[in-house]
């Protein structure tokens, strides 16, 4: 489960990123707490999250070309500085007093432009740093796993830090947070990677991303099935304060328990993932993590009591994390190298890039109609969505079956016999 921890650069990386993480967690809590507080508006909360992660939309697959033409390692040593510089900022807002929701919205902005080049070249980065491929799989997961710890624990801590000291504090923490992650990128030793030659322009780069995404099925179904969770179904997140305050009639400690509900659940489902020997038969348990996902969302959209809606909430986040983290490990693995930085831009788009728009037309609904409303909405997209995605599943095995072979994921014998059934073992 731990294997990929024997590459230095990796484990010095999973060391720091997983203290930075706890910070922007803690962070991410606060922002929506105090937007909340400040307004009382989900429709605010809503836009906030949609400022945050439109970014991440617009910017990622100019991202990606950038991401295959530079430094990987210098990309995201500017890009963690640069969200240093934005916890800063957030900290001495609030510490000063003068703090206002437009505050929040312009740095979430921010953060978003930066989260748009760093997310890809991050994700690509894992690829430098773990030098044995057949180990790839096991840090995707174990990054996951992390996002996941940060996520069980970040949400617990910013309920009390906000509780006993206000939204200033969770500001500083993650600010300081970023200081372990700094200084283990400085850490590594890093062999240059030699960069593919520039065989046309930006913008020609940019066209043969694109164009590479819309001709190989595997990849392009699962993108077109992350976009559609993560617009229908990822923003549900944002609207937890208003389940906490008005469902569950509570305060910080209300959301920081719903918050690390789902954090539990992602961070077995990631763990789960990480103990898996291969990549083989990751196409069903994306299909069958995302049929959890929406259908968890659904019963918790009709709970009214908070012990049924925590242990619903912990089958939220496994599905979520599960149905993530399997797509990004298929992706990176079927994915040509050269390609790999406007891949996972596109990656970012979908994941990252579709949730302002679902945050944005989750606060609409939510205060038009209610939040159990948007939230039951997009259990029932979710689930469609992914009913789809099983249909053409037959079809993305046999196109997965080459790529596996020429990676010696399945023996030539095995994927020959396997190419003549209608039901191959594994994929």
């Amino acid at each position: 489960m731990l294997r990929a921890l024997r590459h230095r650069n990796y484990r010095l990386f999973f060391i720091g990123q997983g203290i930075s993480l706890i910070g922007t967690w803690v962070t991410r809590i606060a922002m929506s707490w105090l937007v909340y507080r400040l307004t009382q508006s989900s429709l605010l909360l809503g836009l906030t999250g949609f400022a945050g992660q439109l970014p991440s939309f617009v910017l990622a697959p100019f991202a990606g070309v950038i991401v295959d033409r530079s430094d990987r390692y210098r990309l995201l040593l500017v890009t963690q500085v640069l969200s240093m510089v934005q916890s800063v900022l957030l900290a001495y807002f609030a510490l000063s007093g003068t703090i206002t929701a437009w505050h929040v919205l312009v740095l979430a902005i921010f953060q978003g432009c930066i989260n748009a080049f760093d997310t890809p070249a991050r994700q690509s980065f894992i690829v430098d740093m773990v030098e044995t491929r057949d180990d790839l799989p096991n840090a995707i997961a174990l990054n996951s796993s992390l996002v996941n710890v940060a996520r069980l624990i970040g949400p617990s801590v910013a309920g009390v830090l906000i509780s006993l000291f206000g939204e200033a504090i969770c500001f500083t923490v993650d600010a300081v947070s970023y200081v372990a992650v700094l200084g283990a990128l400085l850490g590594m030793r890093i062999v240059a990677r030699e960069r593919p030659q520039r065989q046309a322009r930006f913008t020609g780069e940019l066209r043969d991303g694109v164009a590479y995404i819309a001709g190989f099925a595997p990849i392009r179904d699962l993108l077109l099935l992350l976009a559609c969770v993560s617009l229908a179904g990822m923003p549900y997140a944002v609207l937890m304060p208003v389940f906490a305050t008005q469902v569950f009639h509570g305060g910080p400690h209300t959301l920081g328990w719903l918050m690390t509900a789902t954090g539990v659940g992602a961070l077995l489902a990631a763990l789960w993932l990480a103990s898996r020997p291969s990549v083989l038969g990751l196409g069903r348990v994306i299909a069958a993590a995302g049929l959890v996902f929406g259908v968890s969302l659904l019963l918790f959209s009709y709970s009214r009591s908070f012990w049924v809606s925590v242990p619903l909430l912990v089958l939220v986040g496994g599905g979520m994390m599960m149905q993530m983290a399997a797509t990004n490990t298929l992706i990176q693995t079927l994915v040509d190298e050269r390609m790999r930085g406007r891949v996972m831009s596109f990656y970012t788009m979908a994941f990252f890039g579709m949730t302002p728009f679902g945050s944005l037309l989750a606060g609409v609904v939510a205060s038009r109609f209610s939040a159990e409303i948007a939230v039951r909405s997009g259990g029932v997209v979710t689930v469609l969505a992914v009913l789809l995605f099983m249909r053409r599943l037959p079809a993305l095995r046999r196109e997965m079956r080459p790529v596996y072979e020429r990676l010696g994921i399945l023996p030539p014998m095995a994927a020959g016999i396997a190419t003549s059934q209608a039901e191959p073992a594994g994929e």
